[in-house]
């Protein structure tokens, strides 16, 4: 459920399919991600599932499997 709800969020913001994103994708290298765009997703992110991601976090966020874990682990 957090997998593809995420797919949806990056799909969305870079016009691409959700069977393009998979959990080993790279969020800078895969999807060309800039820093306002991972500020971008994550905002998407804390919107959707209600939670806060502090910024220690966020510099360990590289693939999307990464962010899933981190919100896995938010939610409990």
């Amino acid at each position: 459920m957090v997998f593809e709800k995420i797919q949806a969020i990056l799909s969305n913001q870079f016009g691409i399919d959700t069977d393009q994103i998979s959990e080993n994708t790279d969020i800078v290298s895969d999807l060309g991600a800039d820093s306002l765009d991972v500020v971008e997703m994550l905002m998407s992110v804390e919107d959707e599932f209600g939670i806060m991601i502090d910024d220690d976090s966020i510099a360990e966020l590289k693939t999307v499997g990464d962010v899933v874990a981190c919100i896995e682990a938010r939610l409990g």
